[in-house]
């Protein structure tokens, strides 16, 4: 075993430990009352209330005689554990609250057909064909769903990702499942364990399928590897060497299916890894960075260069209510990463669990945050806004359209 993997390795035990003493993530959820939550309805004396103006498939605020950010999503959800949260921009305001008690731990949609999904704790997927409304089980009961995949590449079909460490694939939007059983085969799969849960059992954190060609798979653990398959789940490599075992978010850009993005755990390195072959090798670029824990990531869609990266010095910190101590960073090209400041907290005290690139709409990048908080930006990251929203809370999935 060459001296790096074995460095890699025995970073990856210490990390386990580190999560192991923090708090479990079940543990810090948010408690949030079954309530409407809406946009502050009592502007300051002499001031008139937000105002919403609707140009084609976007939004423009004005706000207090000035005009602001665009918001090119018009609804978001969010997980709550447990539930769903939504928020939807209607007559000039954003309606917010719960639409389901399900105990969804991750969401997925497709950009193509429009159905939205939800991966649940025990007890399977579910299907919302109006935008998450309304919801209804369609597959794989009693199984406890940890992520959820689509492709642009490949409309009405869904991948899953399950503890114990399964991989699924739906080809007609969720009805009927094969699971992918090459995955219970890969190298290295007996030494996978996880800190996050009680008991240790590993699970699949993150899916992503290439936008380009829906037989690339990348797949990343909780706890253990970053695996990849190029035949459609037939077969699967093992740990792609440089990616983080500890992995948290794996995703593709929206567009490009050569780049790949990785946030994940760690203790001697900044836990961010990047991909320019369909997540056959990867780079682990560290300039800039003070912290170690990262948790989101996403590219620009129109410059897979510009990547952001959300991180915490420790998951003591992230997993906390009120002292995240996380920073949001950016990387152009080569350039180091900078720490992003322009109307974003520093540091926050709220985790930013979740970055999302509009595929739609280039230099518009959205930050949601575990208290409910989406902060915008449309150039780049340059400047940021907070949106005239509030989410019951992001924990840990937060999905737009």
């Amino acid at each position: 075993m060459a001296l790096d993997e074995v460095v890699d390795r025995l970073a990856h035990v210490f990390s386990f430990a580190l999560e192991r003493t923090s708090p479990t993530s079940e543990i810090q959820h948010h408690t949030v009352g079954r309530r409407w939550i809406g946009p502050d309805a009592s502007p300051r004396p002499g001031r008139t209330a937000p105002a919403l103006t609707r140009s084609p498939g976007r939004l423009t605020a004005t706000v207090y005689g000035r005009r602001v950010l665009r918001v090119t999503f018009s609804t978001f959800l969010s997980t709550t554990w447990p539930g769903i949260a939504r928020a939807e921009h209607q007559g000039g305001t954003w309606e917010v609250g719960r639409v389901s008690s399900i105990d969804a731990r991750c969401l997925a949609a497709d950009r193509v057909t429009g159905d939205v999904y939800a991966g649940t704790h025990g007890d399977g997927v579910w299907r919302s064909h109006d935008g998450g409304r309304t919801w209804l089980q369609v597959g794989l009961n009693d199984e406890i769903v940890k992520s959820l995949a689509t492709s642009v590449a490949a409309p009405g079909t869904l991948w899953a990702g399950t503890k114990p460490p399964h991989v699924w694939v739906s080809r007609d939007s969720g009805s009927a499942w094969q699971e992918l059983e090459a995955f219970r085969d890969i190298p290295g799969r007996a030494m996978w364990r996880q800190p996050a849960e009680r008991p240790s059992t590993p699970y699949v954190q993150s899916l992503t399928v290439s936008p380009t060609d829906p037989d690339v798979i990348v797949a990343g653990m909780e706890a253990g590897a970053v695996v990849r398959s190029t035949d459609g789940g037939r077969t699967w490599s093992g740990h792609r060497k440089r990616a983080f075992r500890d992995c948290h978010t794996v995703t593709f850009h929206a567009r490009d299916g050569s780049r790949v993005y990785e946030a994940g755990g760690a203790v001697l390195h900044p836990g961010v890894a990047l991909s320019e072959d369909a997540g056959d090798t990867w780079i682990r670029p560290a300039d800039g960075l003070e912290e170690n824990y990262g948790w989101a990531v996403a590219a620009d869609a129109d410059r897979p260069d510009v990547v952001f990266v959300s991180l915490s010095p420790g998951p003591r910190f992230a997993h906390s209510q009120n002292n995240a101590r996380a920073r949001i960073y950016r990387r152009v090209a080569e350039q180091p990463w900078e720490a992003l400041t322009g109307g974003l907290p520093q540091p926050f005290d709220s985790m930013p669990y979740a970055l999302l690139a509009d595929p739609d709409a280039p230099g518009h990048i959205y930050a949601g945050t575990s208290d409910g908080t989406i902060f915008a930006t449309r150039d780049l990251g340059d400047g940021w806004e907070r949106l005239d929203l509030q989410l019951p809370a992001i924990h840990r999935t937060l999905i737009a359209y």
